[in-house]
């Protein structure tokens, strides 16, 4: 069983990335695929909204998932495995979870299961304000995301500007030069496919 986090800062477009992308891994690739989203509050709003698509949902609430329900993560995935056995499990950690704590979280329930930690995808908002991606990573956590991750995904490329777009390329180069950038419309779907084979196959593939 696969493990891969979609993440990324608020309104960077989680929940319409892995709608599209659950969907198209169920329908082209033949896999079984389980979502879990964790929320801050007690609301599961996107849980709700994911349930609507026919998606199997777990939620985990009260807390981000690398931290305070760090264990509750271990377990849910145990249960998901036992349950209906996934090929594919894909977490919305909440926008301020950080890929590897989160890593760290999945390899918890690795003594109970055989799980694979898959990559880290960390979703960038296109509109984000210039500020909140200035700086260092150990002053300012959504650099510290963009540096933890294994693919940083462009998203919202339907309705950004190239220049908007290409100066957010040339800042997540910056803050990780090793992780795989590509572009995306979770809403239209444009690189999803390719987004899809990163995820699933690896980016040595």
């Amino acid at each position: 069983m696969k493990v891969i986090q979609i993440a990324g800062f608020l309104g960077s477009g989680k929940t319409t990335t892995l709608i599209s992308m659950s969907k198209a891994i169920g329908q082209k690739l033949n896999k079984k695929v389980a979502v879990i989203v964790n929320e801050i509050g007690n609301a599961p709003v996107d849980a709700k909204i994911l349930e609507e698509y026919g998606l199997k949902v777990s939620t985990i609430g009260g807390g981000c998932i690398c931290c305070e329900v760090m264990v509750g993560l271990a377990d849910t995935l145990v249960l998901l495995k036992k349950a209906i056995d996934p090929d594919l499990v894909l977490i919305e950690p909440t926008g301020v979870a950080m890929p590897g704590q989160v890593k760290d979280a999945i390899l918890m329930s690795g003594s109970r299961i055989s799980v694979e930690v898959g990559l880290a995808v960390v979703l960038i908002d296109p509109f984000i304000e210039d500020d909140m991606l200035a700086g260092e990573a150990e002053d300012n956590f959504i650099v510290r995301q963009i540096a933890n991750a294994d693919i940083i995904a462009i998203n919202k490329i339907d309705v950004a500007s190239e220049t908007r777009i290409k100066q957010c390329e040339d800042r997540a180069r910056e803050i990780n030069p090793n992780a795989k950038l590509v572009r995306i419309s979770a809403l239209r779907g444009d690189g999803m496919d390719e987004l899809i084979e990163l995820m699933v196959k690896g980016i040595s593939s």
